[in-house]
């Protein structure tokens, strides 16, 4: 699942074929430079370190199997939020533009490929590279997206639906009449779970989230939210539920990794997928990291085996296997065209306003996926300040300032 950032072109591969048969690489050499916007990462640390850059490059060449994807919509996802953090082993090392999915339209094919061709309109993946507006993947690594699908959508749908399409019928083996409880259920994979679950019939599905959140995913399909802010999740399953769940989907991690595995009923399966309990702020939280550690589940396999349950992990970045993936890929793809899944956008963000995005999911507002657009953000549609509005926030921006120095020295004192 390589992506080949296209900043640094390989100038010995071969040259890019187009829809014009027989163009020669000299050709294509003689075209103007291509402009192309990225979000790259520039060091570990806060919201600041992940800029948008701008760069001139000469047209890429590509290798056989190559495609070259002008890239619509990017899909954002919680490993970056990690990433950025320096918490996420498979990134590569800074300076890096990040991203593992998004969608867009094939510019050029390389040789040998037969089942792409230029202006298709395709899903791509990879574990690194797609924040920008131009990007080269393997082919195989793209899938034709639906006529009916946004691209909003098609950025959607890979790292979400593929870690619930995986979690659910590869590993957990979810059937009728099962119960599910799935953490974070107002987020990409909490509601691709939901849905996936309702092709199954007679799921019962618990779903944590914040209050706010309940009557939208309870239209969704979660049978039971959960308030994990003011209520405790474990004692209001157990109310419902005595004897526990056949399924608990954990991505935080730590000391709820314990309470999931004390959930499952007899035969019952925990798969964990995520530690989002190590996100506490912008940087990286090292009391949060050991206590997470600390209170991780720990257990030996004389009392596994006398337990009756089953333990997995899940991590989608590691899976290299291209069936797998494609296999997963055109089973939801063919649920989409039939109408039995639709990704939720919570909203849509362009590469300037990437630090709105990645605060917008780092403090759970958003309900389903959050999206970045290369596209430039339109002037018209960049509010116009007045100037006493601009003075306005100049003061309060001060003033706001003033308050939280007050505070820390506070702070220092106590």
């Amino acid at each position: 699942m390589k992506v080949v950032q296209v900043n640094k072109p390989d100038e010995s591969a071969p040259a890019a074929t187009s829809d014009a048969p027989g163009e020669s690489g000299a050709a294509a050499a003689e075209e103007k430079p291509l402009s192309c916007r990225a979000l790259v990462l520039t060091g570990f640390g806060g919201y600041d370190k992940v800029r948008l850059q701008v760069k001139t490059l000469e047209r890429p060449r590509l290798k056989a199997g190559e495609v070259l994807v002008r890239v619509k919509a990017c899909g954002l996802n919680f490993a970056e939020l990690l990433g950025r953090q320096g918490l996420y082993e498979l990134l590569p090392a800074p300076p890096v533009t990040m991203g593992m999915e998004g969608s867009g339209v094939v510019e050029a094919v390389g040789e040998g490929v037969k089942d792409r061709k230029v202006g298709d309109r395709v899903i791509a993946m990879s574990r690194s590279g797609m924040w920008q507006e131009l990007v080269i993947v393997p082919a195989n690594y793209t899938f034709p997206m639906p006529e009916q699908m946004s691209f909003e959508e098609g950025a959607a749908i890979p790292v979400n639906y593929i870690t619930a399409y995986m979690m659910l019928f590869e590993m957990a083996n979810v059937r009728p009449s099962k119960s599910v409880l799935v953490h974070m259920a107002a987020g990409g994979v909490g509601i691709a779970v939901t849905q996936l679950c309702q092709t199954v019939p007679d799921v019962t599905v618990f779903g944590t989230a914040s209050a706010s959140k309940h009557e939208t995913i309870a239209q969704g399909g979660v049978t039971h939210p959960i308030d994990y802010r003011t209520k405790d999740y474990v004692e209001e399953i157990r109310k419902i539920s005595p004897k526990g769940v056949d399924i608990v989907l954990d991505p935080l991690g730590g000391s709820d990794t314990q309470k999931g595995f004390n959930l499952l009923k007899p035969l019952g399966t925990l798969i964990v997928f995520g530690v989002a309990n190590c996100m506490t702020g912008q940087k990286k939280n090292l009391l949060a990291m050991a206590k997470t550690w600390y209170n991780q589940l720990s257990l030996n396999m004389l009392k596994l085996m006398q337990a009756n349950k089953a333990v997995c992990g899940f991590h989608l970045g590691y899976i290299t296997d291209e069936q797998l993936i494609s296999r997963a890929m055109v089973t939801l793809l063919e649920l989409y065209r039939q109408g039995k899944i639709k990704p939720r956008i919570d909203s849509c963000y362009h590469f300037e306003e990437v630090t709105d995005a990645m605060k917008r999911m780092h403090e759970r507002q958003n309900i389903g996926k959050v999206i970045l657009l290369p596209e430039p953000k339109k002037e018209e549609d960049k509010p116009d300040a007045e100037p006493g509005e601009i003075v306005e926030k100049t003061e309060a921006a001060v003033s706001e300032k003033k308050e939280e120095a007050k505070e820390e020295v506070k702070a220092e004192k106590d």
